[in-house]
């Protein structure tokens, strides 16, 4: 799990992503290895056309490559991501499980599939994320 002691612990850590904790997206496993992160769909989720919107898709996929490539003392920001929108998303839930392709020193790629909760294909994103030596530090309080 990184330095994350427990899956608590992560989730607390990033429940800090604003964007995806305020659209509903959870943090459901953790360890050196995987992340799962899941997406219970709403209507807030849905485009124009009543399908679910692609940003929204994205955005769990990429929560699922932070969770997996950060931790609390080395900050991994993405230098490349791309993502192959497979099916359409109906209704239910969405899953993204994140799985390192490559864990190098500097670098990393991770391979997140998109599944729906029937275990139907809806996207592949990969990601190649760039590691920072150190987590800045926070601010001070007063």
């Amino acid at each position: 799990m990184g330095s994350f002691k427990t899956l608590e612990e992560a989730r607390d850590y990033f429940s800090k992503d604003r964007f995806a904790s305020d659209n509903g997206m959870t943090l459901d496993e953790l360890d050196e290895n995987h992340a799962v992160c899941s997406l219970t769909l709403t209507e807030r989720h849905r485009n124009a056309f009543g399908g679910v919107m692609g940003g929204a898709i994205f955005t769990l996929a990429d929560y699922a490559f932070a969770a997996l490539s950060n931790d609390r003392t080395r900050v991994t920001v993405a230098q490349q991501v791309s993502i192959n929108y497979l099916a359409p998303a109906k209704s239910g839930r969405l899953i993204a499980t994140a799985r390192y392709k490559r864990d190098g020193r500097n670098s990393c790629v991770v391979n997140v599939d998109v599944t729906d909760d029937s275990g139907r294909d809806i996207a592949q994103f990969v990601g190649t994320g760039f590691k920072l030596w150190a987590r800045p530090s926070e601010p001070k309080q007063g």
